[in-house]
């Protein structure tokens, strides 16, 4: 899917980066070209100077072909006028805005637009609003710096130790759930067919660990 990121500071730089290891195409925007020194030299998308409100701009990052579209610049008017534009003029199905008064927030909720409070865990929540297929926390911490999730594997993770998947997806496997029982594993147990595998994972790196496990194992890992 094609996803139009408006803003490209730490939270758009990092979003960015997510969707693009998830093998999504993506679009960034900002009014500053330096700011995309943030997304590095591993990043493949677009590059866009503009405002992301500017039809032409938008346009021009491909958001007449976008399937998501995120405002994570750091205005909130900005934020709420470029999704609504997304939303609205353009018919952009999924838009999330990132609003830093909690109070507009709920306002712009009943217009139909998921918006993100700036806390830790906000990349990966704009991940499951943006792509709703992604994986989803069952359990966060009250900080919000650690998830617990079902986690999907690639079917040749069957017969490799959990350890094995830890160190690889950075992970730490919490338990197991196996023929309907749940098991607390530990680092030589084997995963096996069918298993519904549950993980603690640092907030920011939810992208990054279902990435690895979609994957076949790495055969020197």
């Amino acid at each position: 899917m094609h996803v139009v990121i408006m803003g490209c500071g730490r939270v758009g730089a990092s979003l960015a980066a997510a969707i693009e290891r998830l093998g999504h195409e993506v679009s960034v925007i900002d009014k500053n070209q330096q700011a995309f020194r943030r997304l590095g030299s591993d990043f493949h998308g677009k590059q866009v100077i503009g405002t992301g409100f500017d039809r032409q701009v938008l346009m021009e990052a491909g958001i007449e072909r976008a399937e998501a579209f995120a405002a994570v610049s750091n205005g909130d008017n900005s934020n709420i006028i470029s999704a609504r534009v997304a939303r609205e003029t353009f018919g952009v199905e999924h838009v999330v805005a990132r609003i830093y008064d909690h109070k507009r927030a709920a306002v712009y909720e009943r217009l139909g637009i998921p918006t993100v409070a700036t806390v830790p865990w906000t990349t990966d929540r704009f991940l499951r609003a943006l792509l709703p297929d992604s994986v989803a926390a069952a359990w966060r911490d009250p900080s919000g710096l650690i998830a617990v999730l079902p986690l999907p594997v690639h079917e040749g993770w069957i017969g490799r130790p959990v350890g094995q998947l830890q160190q690889a997806a950075d992970c730490r496997v919490a338990f197991i759930v196996r023929f309907g029982n749940a098991l607390l594993p530990d680092t030589k147990t084997v995963l096996q067919a069918d298993d519904q595998i549950y993980v603690a994972v640092r907030s920011g790196m939810v992208g990054d660990t279902t990435s690895v496990a979609a994957r076949p194992p790495e055969e020197d890992s």
